[in-house]
């Protein structure tokens, strides 16, 4: 899983403190959300003094911003583990598999929920997220451009990174509502994203005879 940035890799012992800290950090975040995250309870969790934490970490959305990176990291392996390419029949079938998998990353770990979904008002940590959708956004354009023809889509817009954040727009509205993404409105979020997408996707894309290699 993608790490706190540094010039150099970090030796062995670093490495594993870091990841004692981002440990701590991801259970206290799924638990107790953003607003009660601190330096010093995740120093306690971690059971190392605080400056050890600082040491890495010059602040709290500093840490969120590396939490950030690895929900990020497992988005962008989903997107990049193989789909079988015979059963699409359409774009739509695609998008299905990839919103669903991205589907199951949410449910399946309550800080990513916390981070990317909760009403957290942290400035740094959701520039970082955005960033990061671009990033997938790219990654996900290439990913249906390998199984169906694609149209010449706009250079101003990134049009699959958008479809990504409106889709997740409705996915916290969930949270907000009901603390998690229940069935009903994720569905109502993959119809979102379906919906943008078929604003520059015609119905009908021609498929490709055999998905190119990655």
């Amino acid at each position: 899983m993608t790490r706190p940035a540094t010039t150099r890799k970090p030796r062995a012992g670093s490495q594993s403190r870091i990841d004692s800290i981002l440990d701590a950090a991801r259970t206290l975040l799924a638990a107790e959300g953003v607003a009660s995250l601190s330096i010093y309870l995740v120093a306690e969790r971690a059971q190392i003094p605080p400056s050890s934490v600082y040491h890495f970490f010059a602040s709290v959305p500093a840490l969120l911003e590396a939490l950030t990176a690895d929900v990020h990291a497992a988005f962008r392996a989903c997107l990049q583990a193989p789909i079988e390419h015979g059963p699409l029949g359409s774009w739509r079938d695609l998008s299905r598999v990839v919103e669903l998998r991205m589907l199951s990353i949410y449910n399946a770990d309550a800080a990513a929920r916390q981070l990317i979904l909760a009403q957290h008002g942290l400035t740094e940590v959701t520039q970082a997220d955005r960033q990061h959708d671009i990033e997938l956004g790219h990654l996900m354009h290439e990913v249906f451009d390998r199984h169906f023809q694609l149209p010449a889509l706009p250079d101003d817009i990134d049009v699959f990174a958008l479809a990504m954040e409106l889709g997740d727009r409705v996915y916290a509205r969930s949270m907000q509502l009901h603390d998690e993404i229940t069935p009903r409105l994720a569905e109502e979020g993959m119809r979102v994203f379906d919906a943008y997408l078929g604003l520059y996707l015609p119905p009908y894309l021609p498929k490709r005879e055999l998905a190119e290699n990655p």
